[in-house]
């Protein structure tokens, strides 16, 4: 079984797509709310820009001494805005992640993986490369964030979240953990057929754990649109400014908390996500007013058809 929900906003008018293979949800699936994994980053991203606006810190932190306020910072330490940008020299996740999380493979490999181990998985890595010096995609440094922006504020990162991010916004349908006032979509594996457990991010919260309805994300990405006027304006376009540039004609650019690709009219913004038994991806256009969240609740496998064909969809929009 597989639900499927296109939200689209053109210029602040909203339409939204839905249907599926199985029997209708209870509740509508434009009301579920829906597990992002990866795209959470975006949220984390935004997060950092609107502590840096109110300066609260700058993001050149080492990260190290957040977490660990007696260490000494070494001559070349890896920074807040090294962790936002996957520049820190950190792989994509620990390298005692696999053992631990092998046996809950299919059901919670992240939930193996609580946040006290990846705070000390980040200390005692020495990273290959000098910070700043090259990219490579990195849930563990984007966990590693979350903890370090919540041992800095003294604040836990999903209240930190709540009360920066989500009510400045009026996202009361958006949260890092399952259940609430909000129906939570039920996500199924690779055959379409097995149900998923509730994803659990375990210590990586930062980067995959976020839910939302599919209105809560236009919500969002229509602030990103247009920022003027929005309690975090400041943050909102620091967000889109490019930070990095990287492969053939250094086409790839990177913002603290999207991808960005060229268009024929102009930049679109845009990051994906999956979990066990659901995926998303979320993106936006300036230059069409066009905003794009794409969900389903399935898995797919290799060379997944879903999250290329919503670029494509939000690529080809027109004026």
């Amino acid at each position: 079984m597989i639900n499927v929900v296109l939200a689209v906003s053109r210029h602040g008018r909203r339409v939204v797509h839905h249907g599926g293979t199985g029997p209708r949800p209870p509740v509508p699936r434009p009301d579920l709310r829906y597990e992002i994994g990866s795209a959470s980053k975006t949220f984390t991203g935004l997060l950092l820009a609107r502590l840096v606006e109110r300066g609260v810190l700058s993001g050149g932190e080492p990260a190290a001494r957040c977490l660990d306020p007696g260490r000494r910072a070494g001559p070349d330490p890896v920074t807040l805005a090294h962790l936002v940008t996957h520049t820190a020299g950190l792989p994509a996740l620990p390298a005692d992640f696999y053992p631990r999380a092998l046996p809950a493979w299919r059901t919670a490999p992240y939930g193996r993986y609580p946040a006290e181990r990846v705070v000390a998985a980040f200390l005692r890595h020495r990273p290959r490369h000098r910070p700043g010096t090259r990219w490579h995609y990195s849930n563990f440094g984007v966990a590693v964030l979350g903890h370090a922006l919540s041992t800095l504020t003294g604040t836990p990162w999903e209240e930190l979240l709540r009360a920066q991010v989500l009510r400045p916004l009026g996202l009361h349908g958006t949260a890092p953990r399952p259940g609430g006032p909000a129906a939570d979509a039920v996500g199924h594996g690779k055959d379409g057929r097995t149900p998923t457990p509730p994803f659990d991010a375990g210590g990586f919260d930062a980067a995959g754990a976020v839910r939302a309805t599919p209105h809560d994300l236009l919500t969002f990405l229509e602030a990103h649109l247009d920022p003027d006027g929005s309690p975090l304006a400041g943050a909102l376009r620091a967000v889109r400014t490019p930070v990095l540039r990287r492969g053939p004609g250094r086409r790839h650019v990177h913002t603290m908390a999207w991808f960005r690709h060229p268009t024929d009219a102009g930049p679109m913004y845009f990051h994906s996500g999956a979990t066990l038994g659901q995926q998303a991806f979320l993106g936006f256009r300036p230059d069409t007013g066009t905003a794009l969240a794409a969900l389903c609740t399935r898995r797919f496998r290799a060379r997944d058809p879903f999250i290329a064909t919503a670029y494509g969809l939000l690529a080809q929009s027109g004026p």
